[in-house]
């Protein structure tokens, strides 16, 4: 059984654009086939909550591997996209500076497959801040079920 979702998405305005991928390529450093988030459409700071989303298409990386003829995203990409999120949220919105690397991932569980044509809904609350790092329990929503839950780590570099 999935744990409960870290919010309630259902009273948010999910058309709302706060950072799009273009203000996210302003901070966050990864491009091309690595760049795994489109936008951000909601945060708030005082909770240490956002909300993020990745379109998945046809024209990914890893589709042509990954499945042939049932192409599935791979977990690690999903984890990607949860620490881009944490990323961008972390530096943009809480106002960390300097490069911030990925350090580790825990708690993981892959719930359902994400194919091309889903959109992954990004759910994360950062709930430990140090000087140096963070920590972040992220989930992954595709079609209003939970595709994964994990906990991610980043540090200033």
């Amino acid at each position: 059984m999935p744990p409960t979702r870290l919010f309630d998405m259902s009273e948010l305005d999910l058309n709302k654009v706060e950072y799009d991928r273009s203000a996210i390529a302003e901070v966050n450093p990864q491009s091309y086939e690595m760049s795994q988030l489109d936008a951000i459409v909601w945060h708030d700071l005082s909770k240490m909550l956002c909300l993020g989303y990745k379109d998945v298409t046809d024209k990914e990386f890893w589709v042509r591997g990954h499945i042939p003829g049932r192409p599935i995203m791979p977990g690690v990409i999903m984890v990607e996209a949860a620490a881009q999120l944490c990323s961008f949220f972390m530096k943009r919105i809480y106002g960390l500076e300097d490069f911030i690397g990925f350090a580790g991932i825990g708690e993981t569980k892959f719930r359902e497959t994400v194919v091309p044509g889903d959109r992954l809904w990004l759910l994360g609350h950062i709930h430990k801040v140090r000087s140096r790092q963070f920590s972040a329990k992220v989930q992954g929503i595709v079609n209003d079920k939970m595709a994964f839950d994990t906990v991610i780590s980043g540090m200033r570099v």
